[in-house]
């Protein structure tokens, strides 16, 4: 498999519907022209069942559902840049403290639900390969640590897990027998939480091909715990790795303006001091990039090449009026608190005006040792 340059750009339709434009040495651009020029080579994208409460209100954070997926996986396809498919088998995020089970699945005990997984992951590349927007990486699942589609799906219930995992691949080898299948889980650092999983889920008997892991130097440990971690598992299961969610900070300056919100509107936690103190990098232009050519250097050092690569977790998510992580209705789905706002722009790859940062610069002069 080539090394892997990639964006989640998830978000990008709704940005760029609300006014969010891109430049490149003050020459505005098409974003997938920019991403392509700076050595990006592929994108990824989640995918929702059904973004939307049951009044056909959208969540918000890009409402990501099969027809935007759709349009989105053709623009990449047609700037001649791979698409890894993530599927998250929920209607909103999914992660480490959330799985929830789709509406239009609720009240399915686990026999059902394998076969929903089946069912809906057939259905969907089916329906992307009609489109003329097929996929050449698939995640199933999302940030899998803590398991999927809970209850039934919640770890230490790996039986159950290991099923759902399954149903989706199987639903992919019914539609292509050949495309890469990523397992992903959170918390790169985290060496003994990944063996526990990988083990288990491996004595169930299950397959894939590649590790996935997310990386954020804020949460998730030291640049030293995620070299060790993957250089662990690179040994351990003989599998290729790929860290699929990375970001680092650019700036403590805050967005609100751009953004037209209030103080009660906005979490902000993206630029806290706390946050900052983990990272290990100032959060500024340099520190951003000192970060990438950091990050660089672990994938590289990763035994027998098995470092295949990156996906930069939205680094197209400016700061626009109507662009939050989740809208009221959302929030009310997932059951927490809010407010909504981005949170996340000052993790973009372009600054609040939308121009391009050192970063992409670093990005497309790595040539790794492939």
């Amino acid at each position: 498999m080539q090394y892997i340059k990639g964006a989640d750009i998830s978000t990008i339709k709704e940005v760029e519907s609300l006014g969010g434009r891109f430049y490149d040495h003050g020459v505005e651009k098409d974003i997938f022209v920019i991403l392509k020029d700076y050595g990006f080579n592929a994108i990824r994208l989640r995918l929702w069942n059904d973004p939307y409460s049951e009044e056909g209100i959208p969540y918000g954070a890009g409402t990501n559902d099969l027809s935007t997926t759709i349009e989105l996986s053709r623009r990449g396809l047609s700037h001649g840049m791979g698409v890894l498919l993530d599927i998250q088998y929920s209607d909103f995020w999914a992660d480490p403290g959330k799985q929830r089970v789709p509406k239009a699945w609720r009240g399915m005990e686990a026999g059902r639900l394998e076969e929903a997984v089946f069912t809906y992951t057939r259905d969907t590349l089916l329906a992307m390969r009609e489109a003329g927007a097929f996929p050449t990486l698939i995640q199933v699942g999302n940030e899998l640590t803590n398991g999927m589609l809970w209850p039934w799906g919640k770890l230490p219930a790996y039986d159950n897990l290991t099923r759902f995992i399954k149903a989706g691949i199987r639903g992919v080898r019914e539609v292509n027998r050949e495309i890469p299948i990523i397992l992903h889980l959170d918390n790169g650092g985290n060496n003994a939480m990944y063996r526990d999983w990988f083990d288990h889920y491996l004595e169930q008997g299950g397959d894939f091909q590649i590790i996935g892991l997310s990386y954020y130097p804020f949460w998730h440990g030291s640049l030293e715990d995620l070299q060790s971690n993957m250089n662990d598992l690179a040994v351990r299961y003989g599998k290729e790795l790929m860290v699929v969610e990375v970001s680092m900070g650019f700036t403590m300056e805050d967005y609100a303006a751009y953004e037209k919100l209030g103080p009660q509107e906005r979490k902000g936690y993206a630029t806290k001091p706390a946050l900052v103190e983990k990272a290990a990098f100032p959060m500024s232009r340099e520190g951003q990039r000192d970060f990438m050519k950091a990050l660089f250097r672990v994938i590289e050092q990763v035994p027998d090449h098995k470092g295949r690569g990156f996906f930069y977790w939205e680094p197209a998510w400016i700061p626009v009026a109507g662009s939050g992580w989740a809208s009221k209705e959302a929030l009310q789905y997932i059951e927490e608190e809010g407010p909504g706002g981005n949170e996340w722009a000052n993790q973009a790859l372009f600054d609040y005006e939308g121009n391009a940062l050192p970063s992409l610069e670093v990005i497309r002069d790595y040539q790794p040792d492939v």
